[in-house]
């Protein structure tokens, strides 16, 4: 696996350089901004590019657009503060990066910090550009008072920005509720749900074991845990990953919902992402009379997980991320 690596702090490249050769990845370039990044990916696309944020001439998350758009391959971004760069992690993301994690650094100690976090990232990364498989998981039964109609999406690489686009655009009085699953991580997904939130009319909150689904309501699953839906739209989350490729899971979320006893006229959506998660899901969805919606591959950053779907028949209808929403409505009215 080749990967470039950008960073203006010299000391900081180092040591992402040693992790990156220590873990026996090969570094493909360097480049000490966004401008330079830009201009090194065209000239020799890597698999992995490790992105920083923050930086001179041209921070990382217009540097991802461009390289989306102009030469596109996997970014990771890497940046010293999650939580401080939120706006601007959301931005990359909706512009083609595939996930975040911090910047390791060395300890007090002399040990790398947050270097196993790292290979962990690239190393999944490695693995989503191959085959992506999904283990089914059966929730238990639980019952309660008659859900309401449920509108599910499943969302990867580029879904912050097109999960804004569609929630900005829906009424208050949505008649449906809304069950969002995004790949993203743990450290930040609260940080995603109020991001979103500000973004609609809609109230938007991080999915809590116990939730119960309603109408107008917005629940994003947490990170690193895989969210299902029980009878009587009761929300229930795993304690694990388990042998899923990628946590949360559209395709383990989307399966539960085939027994989950909601209303008829439900809907389930998949927007962009690399990989397949959520294809299989939605053909089971569609296979129960579900209304299947996947996003179209000009409006789609990685025109991976709605093009698996719409390959496998698992859409009843194809459409941009623009006329996403006004469908939506169409449907549930």
């Amino acid at each position: 696996m080749r990967i470039g690596i950008v960073n203006d702090m010299a000391m900081a490249v180092e040591v992402i350089k040693r992790i990156v050769v220590g873990a026996g990845f090969e570094v493909a370039w360097i480049a000490f901004n966004g401008e330079e990044a830009v201009a090194r990916c065209c000239q020799d696309v890597p698999d992995l590019v490790l992105l920083d944020l923050i930086m001179p001439v041209m921070d990382g998350a217009e540097a991802t657009r461009r390289i989306m758009k102009r030469c596109p391959c996997s970014i990771l971004i890497v940046t010293a503060s999650i939580e401080s760069n939120a706006s601007k992690v959301f931005e990359a993301m909706g512009a083609g990066a595939l996930d975040v994690v911090t910047t390791p650094e060395f300890g007090i100690n002399g040990e790398l910090d947050g270097a196993k976090n790292l290979i962990a990232k690239i190393s999944l990364i490695r693995r989503l550009q191959g085959v992506e498989t999904v283990k089914e998981v059966k929730p238990a039964a639980v019952f309660s008072d008659s859900p309401p109609k449920l509108l599910a999406i499943g969302s990867s690489t580029g879904g912050p920005t097109a999960l804004a686009i569609i929630l900005g655009a829906l009424p208050a009085d949505f008649p449906a509720a809304i069950a969002i699953i995004q790949h993203v991580d743990g450290s930040f997904s609260e940080n995603l749900a109020n991001w979103l939130n500000s973004q609609t009319k809609l109230e938007v909150k991080l999915a809590k074991r116990g939730d119960v689904l309603k109408a107008g309501k917005v629940l994003l699953a947490p990170g690193n845990r895989n969210m299902l839906l029980r009878k009587g739209g009761i929300v229930h989350l795993t304690d694990g990953p388990g042998e899923c490729l990628y946590v949360p899971s559209v395709d383990v979320f989307f399966k539960s919902l085939c027994s989950a006893g909601l209303p008829a006229g439900s809907a389930a959506v998949l927007l962009t992402g690399m990989g397949a998660d959520g294809a299989k899901g939605l053909l089971e969805l569609r296979e129960k009379d579900w209304f299947t919606v996947a996003q179209d591959k000009e409006s789609s950053i990685v025109w991976g997980m709605p093009g698996a779907a719409v390959k496998m028949g698992a859409a009843r209808k194809v459409s941009s991320i623009d006329d996403m929403a006004q469908l939506l409505i169409r449907h549930f009215k």
